[in-house]
């Protein structure tokens, strides 16, 4: 049981270093207010109707785009490693001596220790419940 619980906070735990240090980019497209793409680690395609440039066409008019990109950045951890250099000789200590404790703390038994063992069941003279007729429905 002890195995199977360690095995699942190793597990457990890499995820959240994994989870933790990873980037990512949302890419989100609207088309007016209307929300046309989300993309996760590329860019959005769009929806077509993106403006053309105005010296192309010949044209002096500006007229506003209706759709436009967003972008949403998530960066992960970069420094994980703590140094453990920068602790005081009293807090190394501390810690030291908290996981030593902590590991004896849940010292497993090899055999089933039962203090009844030694003991033998008394010899049945009579069948009691005969006796008394009593009997468990």
């Amino acid at each position: 049981m002890n195995q199977v619980f360690h095995r699942i906070m190793s597990f457990l735990m890499a995820f959240v270093v994994l989870f933790s240090t990873m980037s990512f980019t949302v890419n989100m497209h609207y088309c007016g207010d209307t929300l046309v793409e989300t993309v996760v680690f590329k860019k959005a395609k769009g929806c077509g109707m993106e403006m053309q440039n105005p010296s192309a066409v010949g044209c002096s008019i500006m007229k506003k785009n209706c759709c436009d990109d967003k972008q949403l950045v998530f960066d992960g951890q970069d420094v994980l490693q703590l140094s453990f250099d920068k602790l005081t000789f009293e807090q190394q200590q501390f810690i030291a001596s908290f996981i030593h404790t902590y590991i004896d703390l849940f010292e497993e038994y090899d055999e089933d220790i039962n203090s009844f063992r030694e003991y033998k069941p008394p010899l049945v003279v009579r069948q009691i419940y005969k006796l008394d007729e009593t009997y468990l429905i």
